[in-house]
């Protein structure tokens, strides 16, 4: 740091965006500012303390805000810099922030372990023989280069997170659409199923259309409250790189402690940790999320010994409001999580009782509580192999802790998504063999705790898509709405009862207030999308899908979602091409042959539709009924109803559930229709 007294007078301070942060200890001041003093000459701005400290501001808080604004880290490396606590605090923030540190070495005494793990991959420069100037140059030159490049992190290269989709596994293509639906609503996060990713519902006589698409209004901007933050995954800063499932953890149960807070309005996890890996800084986070404060951290955990480091941004300006590091040991995570939650509500002047400060939970082992944050934190990943391995972690959470309702909720959401029927693979006894272990595990987690909403999410799977008992899963949903009003994952399930029972305009209400809470959702807009669709406005409704995209480019149905609303505006050659754009091979299929039973192009529709039977019959048979129903053949429907039914097709119950399906309308006066809703315990 500039390891100043503070008592510098400002000679000039530089802008609030300086190319360069000088970080030194207070010894080598003079080699610090020869080095400021040429590089400016050079025409690189800098910042450094105490010239550009301004006299009676917080010494500390000015040091943040320049290393944050700054766009690369000139290091004076020396032995005094070594030891130096503030020059390590300022190198580990500027490595948190991915900030290009250049290190000036001028001499040649050993680092600390700490300064090694912070600079290994940085840039060096050698002066250590005492000759500063000749090293200006090169410094410059490494300088210019750092600020031109942009810094690439793992977790944001596209391929990290991209697989291309295999046009010989269906199953796998449509596990993954279902676990991006409302399924995951209590597994995975939220709801993308068929209320949007079947890109089918409605017949042409059911929704208006218009000729000319007209382009959706631009929304008027919402007020943001000064009672809102956001939660940010913290950085895994531990040596070996390890932790990211502690530190994506760690900030989860910080925001579920925020987010219980009366008068506090906190994103949900999806939107939070959308950015994660991206480069948009804290104004752009903070106006997507729609929040005035952002809470940002760092975890480094070694052994049983854990340094926290949050701070708490004003998203306008970009002042550190608070900020504060603990070094603590496991067992004390939770009063660490307790403490941060308390700041955040004390510095935002949220007036709350004693014992209505957000606490958590202790867990009572903590490597039974690491395990479940392993869990997880593959259950968010949801590779193909993720949520078996979760159910492994979570066992072995619940051997080592049996009392722990965290653990039991999350193995009971675990085994669900493993166990629910996708692609009507799973039948009769097997189906009751999967539900047996998912059930006994939630009613474990509610038993030990009736107050986690988590262990009535994981009911609400149960009873609803492994009973098909809709009014008690509507009952165990209402339970995580008194606990929680702001639940984002229950209102949703709420809007999808909602539209069971045929109240479209309420299904949109609640489904809105969802998004406001998890803004980043594209799940949510896909399904805001269905929820304009069948009520005539067809422009909310392709906004909210191009949302959807936006969000979302290769989520599996996204661009079959657009395309149904593209064929119902009158532009059928734009859905055409849309289909095409789709990663799942097995909704391409069945949108194209839905498109021609639209547009009456019956032959090509039939011809389509043989290719979808043929190739993906295990897991379209409810999407192939739609599909006659469209065509005027009610028989044939019928008959793929039926194989639905029987396989227990978690689709016939998603979003839209057959009770307002638009598809099915020629349909709804066959004595065959009320027989099957009767029969799934649906309302008529």
């Amino acid at each position: 740091m500039a390891e100043g007294d503070g008592e510098g007078q400002t000679t000039g301070a530089q802008s609030a965006t300086p190319d360069v942060f000088i970080s030194y200890a207070s010894p080598d001041s003079t080699v610090a500012e020869a080095v400021c003093e040429a590089l400016e000459r050079a025409g690189v701005t800098c910042w450094i303390a105490p010239r550009d400290v301004t006299p009676g501001a917080s010494y500390a808080g000015q040091i943040i805000h320049a290393i944050d604004a700054a766009r690369a880290i000139v290091l004076i490396l020396s032995q005094n810099a070594g030891s130096s606590p503030h020059v390590l605090r300022e190198v580990e923030r500027s490595a948190s922030k991915r900030h290009p540190i250049v290190s000036l070495r001028i001499d040649q005494a050993p680092l600390p372990e700490d300064f090694e793990y912070f600079l290994n991959t940085s840039h060096w420069l050698d002066a250590s023989n005492g000759d500063t100037a000749r090293a200006i140059p090169k410094l410059v030159s490494a300088l210019r280069l750092a600020i031109q490049t942009p810094v690439v992190t793992p977790a944001s290269t596209p391929a990290a997170h991209t697989v291309a989709p295999s046009t010989n596994a269906p199953q796998k293509n449509r596990t993954a659409i279902v676990m991006a639906s409302l399924i995951g609503l209590a597994i995975a996060g939220f709801a993308i199923d068929r209320l949007w990713v079947s890109s089918r519902r409605a017949a042409p006589n059911s929704v208006p259309t218009a000729a000319i698409p007209v382009p959706a209004p631009a929304p008027a901007a919402p007020a943001i409250s000064e009672k809102s933050v956001a939660v940010l995954p913290f950085v895994d800063m531990s040596e070996k790189k390890d932790q990211e499932y502690f530190a994506d953890g760690t900030a989860e149960e910080i925001l579920d402690l925020l987010a219980k807070v009366p008068g506090l309005h906190v994103p949900a996890r999806t939107s939070s940790f959308y950015f994660k890996g991206k480069s948009e800084d804290i104004p752009t986070i903070a106006r997507r999320l729609m929040v005035a404060h952002v809470l940002e951290g760092s975890i480094r955990k070694s052994g049983n010994h854990v340094r926290v480091t949050v701070q708490l941004v004003r998203a306008d300006n970009g002042y550190h409001v608070w900020s504060e590091t603990y070094d603590r040991t496991l067992d004390d995570i939770f009063k660490v999580q307790d403490e941060i939650a308390g700041e955040v509500v004390r510095v935002l002047k949220i007036s709350l009782g004693a014992d209505e400060l957000p606490r958590g939970v202790a867990a009572q082992n903590s490597e039974a509580h690491a395990l479940v944050l392993q869990a997880r934190f593959l259950g968010h990943r949801g590779g193909p192999d993720d949520w078996a391995k979760a159910v492994g972690y979570y066992q072995q959470a619940v051997q080592l802790d049996p009392n722990s309702a965290p653990a039991w909720a999350g193995l009971s959401k675990a085994l669900a998504h493993i166990g629910l029927p996708f692609g009507g693979l799973q039948t009769g006894r097997l189906l009751q063999q999967a539900r047996e272990p998912v059930l006994q595990a939630a009613e474990r987690a509610i038993a030990i705790d009736a107050q986690l909403a988590e262990g009535h999410e994981a009911l609400v799977l149960v009873r609803y898509y492994f009973d098909w008992d809709c009014a008690a899963a509507e009952a165990e949903n209402e339970k995580i709405r008194t606990l929680d009003p702001a639940h984002t994952n229950a209102l949703a399930f709420a809007g999808r009862f909602a539209a069971l029972r045929g109240n479209l305009g309420g299904a949109l209400a609640l489904t809105e207030q969802a998004a406001a809470m998890d803004p980043l959702n594209s799940n949510v807009f896909a399904i805001l999308a269905y929820c304009y669709y069948p009520l005539g406005r067809l422009t909310e409704a392709e906004a909210n899908a191009r949302k959807a995209i936006e969000l979302s480019p290769t989520m599996p149905g996204v661009h079959t979602l657009l395309a149904q609303m593209l064929l119902a505006r009158g532009n059928q050659d734009a859905a055409l091409a849309e289909i095409e754009k789709d990663s799942d091979a097995g909704f391409r299929a069945y949108s194209l042959a839905r498109t021609y039973a639209v547009l009456g192009r019956r032959a090509e529709s039939l011809a389509a539709l043989a290719l979808v039977e043929k190739n993906f019959a295990s897991n379209q048979a409810d999407n192939i009924a739609t599909v006659y129903a469209l065509l005027a053949q009610p028989d044939q429907a019928f008959v793929w109803l039926e194989r639905a039914y029987q396989r227990h097709d978690p689709l016939l119950v998603a979003n839209p559930p057959i009770t307002v399906d638009p598809d099915l309308k020629s349909l709804r006066g066959d004595p065959r229709y009320k027989a099957l809703l009767h029969k799934m315990k649906l309302p008529l």
